[in-house]
């Protein structure tokens, strides 16, 4: 790579990878090393992606789509000594120990502690939106159109290097089932699940059978539902539930309350919670730079996870991330 003397780098969102990337920009910077001019675009007020909790649900306050999927008492599904940064750590944010499974406001405050020790909240952009972004073989250089809700106008600037660090756990995965349409109760996905609270007393389907199915299944049950009916695609669960939380196959068709099921059951319920899961989705980047797959942890066409292969430029000096 040629010397990054007046080179410059867009980061589009300030969640867990963008922060990341700002880090690893400091921290080069404070060893001595050379870095380009570095400017982060986040759509929300503040840092953290999904970890930055919003009561809000469907749009924001600038009528943009929520990023937000986090749940009120949403705790980690895996051990902090899995998620620890290995320049921060958990105990000299805390000054102590902690368990292994924080909630959700933990792990945020955690996450933000990181990057105010590391003094990098100058090189973000909030409420900046990105609208577009392109490439022109002519300059050689990626042109990024963002919407500043601030100042209420769209402008545009150019970057030699783009980092996409969107995330992908954001825009729902909503499959369609016969007669959703004439349900007469609450079908929401758990992007918009806010609180179990909501479902005290209520027959609850939850549709998926992953982590956030098992999570929101648990929480209803503990927030007092009078039942809680689990159908999964491909196989159950597994575990020993309370006498109130069944398994049953996936749901077939729905008639007014009543739901039925693979295997010839049916259930009258008051909810249907669709854990179904997340796309990816890159609305700003044009077909040419867009990454298309379907939900898979490793998709086609990064490399090693991250660079994207179908690059403008070969060549490492425009390189598209994501």
């Amino acid at each position: 790579m040629s010397s990054v003397v007046n080179k410059r780098v867009a980061i589009v969102g300030a969640g867990p990878s963008g922060l990341a990337q700002l880090r690893a920009f400091q921290s080069a910077a404070e060893k001595g090393t050379e870095i380009p001019d570095i400017v982060c675009f986040e759509k929300q007020a503040d840092w953290g992606g999904l970890w930055n909790y919003t009561w809000r649900t469907g749009l924001d306050e600038h009528g943009e789509p929520c990023h937000g999927s986090m749940y009120r008492y949403l705790w980690s599904n895996a051990p902090k000594e899995c998620l620890e940064f290995a320049d921060y750590t958990f105990d000299e944010h805390f000054g102590r120990s902690i368990g292994s499974y924080p909630p959700r406001a933990v792990l945020w405050d955690y996450i933000k502690g990181r990057v105010e020790k590391a003094d990098v909240r100058k090189w973000v952009r909030f409420n900046s939106p990105v609208r577009m972004i392109t490439y022109a073989d002519s300059t050689e250089k990626f042109t990024v159109t963002v919407h500043n809700h601030a100042a209420g106008k769209t402008y545009s600037e150019e970057f030699d290097f783009v980092v996409v660090a969107t995330g992908h756990f954001s825009v729902p995965n909503v499959p369609y089932f016969d007669g959703v349409e004439q349900f007469t109760g609450r079908v929401l996905h758990s992007h918009d699940f806010r609180d179990a609270v909501e479902f005290s007393g209520k027959d609850v389907l939850i549709i998926g059978r992953s982590y956030s199915a098992e999570d929101i299944a648990s929480q209803c049950f503990k927030y007092g539902a009078k039942s809680v009916t689990i159908s999964y695609r491909s196989q159950p669960i597994g575990y020993e539930w309370p006498d109130n939380i069944q398994e049953v196959p996936l749901l077939q068709t729905i008639r007014n309350k009543t739901c039925s099921f693979k295997d010839g059951t049916s259930k009258e319920v008051d909810a249907i919670i669709l854990c179904t899961g997340y796309i990816h989705h890159y609305p700003f980047l044009p077909d040419e730079l867009r990454l298309t797959t379907a939900n898979v942890f490793y998709p086609p066409g990064l490399y090693k996870g991250v660079v994207w292969q179908s690059n403008p430029k070969r060549n490492a000096e425009s390189i598209l991330l994501v």
